[in-house]
């Protein structure tokens, strides 16, 4: 089995952590979102992976190489403009050839690979798409099947009155590879609006798989930190520790700071006398917390510096930022290489854009 992930995506919910970042490469838990998608791919033991790349594809590029760390081999597909969801697997239709999957770069889910591959070739069918229950379906694309699971009608972002059903496109398809004749090379083309409703219309078999596994979409901010907190707390399958305290190598702590789990830091940070660094919460390396400060609740990139008696609450902190002393910090989001001054309080749901000086 081959796989196209879709990576190209500009992240613009996601910004401003996503200007100097691919959407695909934010850390969770201190590792790129996008590797817990190829090493689980590999798990389900799908051999070959074709990245399809756009916005930002050089540190993706550098990170993944050739696969073979991952135990996959790995190819680049990049667009030259963006080519949409369909688009992008015409794109990279060079390297399948044979029934393939293909998933959306910003899902992470526990979602059983293995079972859905059985159950698409056991039917015959023509797509596979997995479907997940959701509380608000107005914002996805609705998808009804019969009784046998055989897909009936699609529904993109219904209105309430028109909902019938909570089970929305999870994001991860298997195609039989004739479904790309259907598309237009160099095309912006989109599997949900201009491939799936025609071959509906023609008869084709398409068939729905449930889940009810772990899912998430982590398009904003709110969402990235959600599933960085689930992982924390054990929803998912794809992060285990006995440990509610997870210390990398090479740290500097004094003995008098305070951690309260679930937390994990990464490598080479210095957390300096009577910190209080309180879970959830992720600290990347690199890092600096200085005498008194508190960090609550919040994702800090690498490479930060946060000033004596500062002060971090639910915030999402990117690269290389500054925190002054005294400063605070909540309910904010805070992009590569910010720096917060001396005594500063940002005002709360701020998005400071990279390279800013506030205060």
């Amino acid at each position: 089995m081959k796989a196209v992930i879709l990576a190209g995506g500009l992240g613009t919910r996601l910004r401003p952590i996503t200007i100097n970042t691919p959407k695909t490469m934010v850390p969770v838990l201190n590792i790129p979102f996008l590797e817990y998608v190829i090493r689980r791919l590999s798990r389900h033991n799908v051999s070959e992976v074709v990245l399809a790349l756009s916005h930002l594809p050089q540190p993706i590029e550098d990170y993944f190489g050739t696969g073979s760390r991952f135990g996959i081999n790995l190819n680049d597909s990049l667009e030259e403009t963006p080519l949409g969801t369909a688009g992008a697997v015409k794109n990279a239709e060079r390297f399948l050839g044979k029934t393939f999957l293909v998933l959306n770069g910003d899902i992470f889910t526990d979602l059983d690979l293995t079972a859905m591959m059985d159950f698409h070739s056991n039917r015959e069918s023509k797509v596979t798409i997995a479907l997940t229950p959701v509380d608000d379906p107005t914002s996805y694309g609705l998808v009804e099947t019969n009784v046998q699971g055989r897909v009936i009608r699609f529904l993109e972002k219904p209105s309430w009155s028109q909902v019938t059903t909570n089970m929305i496109n999870a994001g991860t398809y298997i195609l039989e590879p004739d479904v790309l004749s259907s598309i237009p090379p160099q095309t912006n083309f989109s599997f949900e609006n201009e491939v799936f409703p025609p071959l509906l219309e023609q008869g084709k078999p398409i068939y729905a798989y449930p889940s009810h596994c772990y899912w998430m979409d982590i398009g904003t901010p709110e969402k990235y930190w959600r599933l960085n907190k689930d992982l924390l707390s054990g929803r998912s399958n794809q992060y285990h520790s006995v440990a509610q305290v997870v210390i990398g190598e090479q740290n500097n702590i004094h003995q008098t700071a305070k951690i309260t789990g679930p937390v994990v830091v990464g490598n080479n940070c210095t957390l300096e006398r009577n910190v209080r660094l309180s879970g959830p919460a992720v600290v990347g390396s690199n890092g600096k917390i200085s005498e008194g400060a508190v960090v609550e609740d919040s994702i800090i990139w690498c490479a930060i510096d946060i000033g004596p008696g500062a002060t971090i609450r639910r915030s999402i902190i990117a690269n290389n930022c500054r925190l002054g002393a005294g400063s605070i910090v909540e309910d904010s989001v805070l992009g590569d290489n910010v720096t917060v001054a001396e005594g500063y309080k940002l005002e709360p749901d701020s998005r400071i854009w990279p390279g800013t000086r506030v205060g």
